[in-house]
């Protein structure tokens, strides 16, 4: 078996090792042994552990990633440890760490001295002619103008030769949920390399893993051509999001379905992407991702025109949809939040993923205490949220206990949940920002008693 190393055990790069140890011969046998790679720190200590006992690290709603991830144990060709000793034995190491940008400054710039340094250990032990591949969402211009230096360098420290270990760019498109694996091993890549004997190897590696035959790899003419397909969809998307935000307010304004709008233009072939109202933008890749270019073209293309109005507006726009929540909910509250009881449910930025890094559910609920709301958080998938240091609800509480229930996330888990017999005897509003509660629901919930409306609708729709 060939080793492969994936270097960060986060969301994509626990992943990314499951379908890579996944993958088998003809015989039935694993192609791969696969060793996953993570720092020291208390989170990731618990992420080897998982893997190490044949378990996926983060609750992801795909039993086919568990199911995989229980395989690879049991064969015995997927473990993970913080020695970085073992890279030098790898014939492909995948970097799939984090690369952080803070969007909301005023001149984002991306940390990359955490980066540079992961890069650094990988090339100080790279053996000759292994493949490093970068999967890590970088700033175009990151492979070509900052990894290929570090590579000389350290390979120069070595006594190797410039191109003695190979470089390849291709960035995952990676969605946790449901079809959390399929989209690593049934959906299309884009690569490219440094030279074409890189291209060529990462070629034949991603062609082991995923469906070609289905899903055909895109070669580009550069890493930096790569790097930049990654961020300009992402951008895309987030730009799309932002679009639908001021159709949501003009809905609920003149006292119509957005929802059954967006539905109509869907049938048109050319506009089947429109995205839906919500709660707001989340998620590791679209609050940061529109960042990335502007700050490349100052801290890489340095002298290179930084100006992208539609993706900071996009950016800026997004970063504001909880509070239009907020203010419909004070609305619904008679102009009044202080003091109120709030119920929250759903704390993650996707439904059915546990991860709640960038969820809006943080500034919906900064807002509300804001207007000093007593704010409660029920959400099954996560017990201590992290980022807000605080434990959500430990069991699912009585809606007499709140003035009013938003819906934030739309969980899985929330559908056993018996939402008319919960309300019975009840008067409370709530409010829908998810689009979680169908026609039929919202009017018997409010022929029981409660004021029922939704982001993106009228009032009464």
């Amino acid at each position: 078996m060939r080793e492969i190393c994936v270097q960060g055990l986060g969301f994509v790069g626990a992943a990314m090792a499951v379908a890579t140890a996944d993958v088998l011969t003809e015989e039935g046998q694993p192609l791969y042994s696969v060793i996953g790679v993570d720092r020291h720190g208390q989170e990731s200590e618990r992420r080897i552990t998982s893997i190490n006992h044949g378990e996926f690290p983060f609750k992801c709603g795909d039993p086919c990633l568990a199911e995989a991830t229980k395989r690879a144990h049991s064969r015995g060709n997927l473990s993970a440890t913080t020695d970085e000793g073992v890279y030098s034995s790898a014939a492909i190491i995948i970097v799939d760490i984090n690369l952080d940008i803070d969007p909301r400054e005023k001149m984002p710039r991306v940390a990359l001295s955490e980066f540079e340094n992961a890069l650094r250990s990988v090339f100080s032990r790279a053996k000759e002619g292994c493949l490093v591949l970068i999967e890590t969402t970088v700033p175009p211009g990151t492979c070509e103008n900052i990894v290929v230096p570090i590579k000389h360098l350290e390979l120069e420290k070595r006594g190797l030769a410039k191109d003695a270990v190979l470089l390849a760019h291709s960035y995952e498109r990676v969605m946790p949920g449901k079809s959390y694996l399929d989209s690593i091993k049934n959906y299309w890549r884009v690569f490219s390399g440094e030279t074409p004997g890189a291209a060529q190897v990462c070629e034949d590696f991603l062609r082991s893993v995923i469906n070609t035959n289905e899903y055909p790899l895109t070669e580009l003419k550069s890493m930096t051509a790569s790097e930049t397909a990654k961020v300009m969809e992402n951008t895309y998307r987030a730009v799309n999001i932002a679009f639908i935000d001021e159709w949501t307010k003009y809905a609920e304004t003149v006292g119509i379905d957005i929802f059954e709008v967006i539905d109509a233009i869907r049938t048109r072939p050319t506009h089947s992407n429109i995205m839906s109202p919500g709660l707001g933008v989340g998620g590791y890749c679209l609050t940061k991702d529109p960042a990335f270019t502007p700050a490349a073209m100052r801290q890489i293309f340095t002298g290179g025109k930084d100006s992208f109005p539609f993706s900071q507006l996009a950016m800026n726009t997004n970063a504001q949809m909880p509070n239009h929540t907020v203010d419909r909910l004070k609305q619904l509250l008679e102009d009044d939040l202080r003091k109120k009881k709030i119920l929250i449910l759903g704390a993650t930025y996707r439904a059915n993923v546990a991860d709640t890094r960038y969820t809006p559910v943080q500034s919906l609920v900064e807002s509300l205490e804001e207007f000093e709301s007593v704010v409660s958080v029920y959400d099954p998938l996560i017990q201590t949220w992290s980022e807000m240091n605080r434990d959500t609800l430990s069991e699912f509480p009585k809606a007499e206990a709140y003035d009013a229930v938003i819906f934030a996330v739309a969980h899985d888990e929330f559908n056993s949940i018996d939402f008319e017999h919960w309300l019975i005897g009840g008067s409370t509003v709530i409010l829908d920002a998810c689009n979680r509660l169908s026609e039929t629901e919202r009017q018997r919930y409010r022929e029981l008693g409660n004021v029922v409306e939704s982001i993106g609708r009228g009032p009464g729709l």
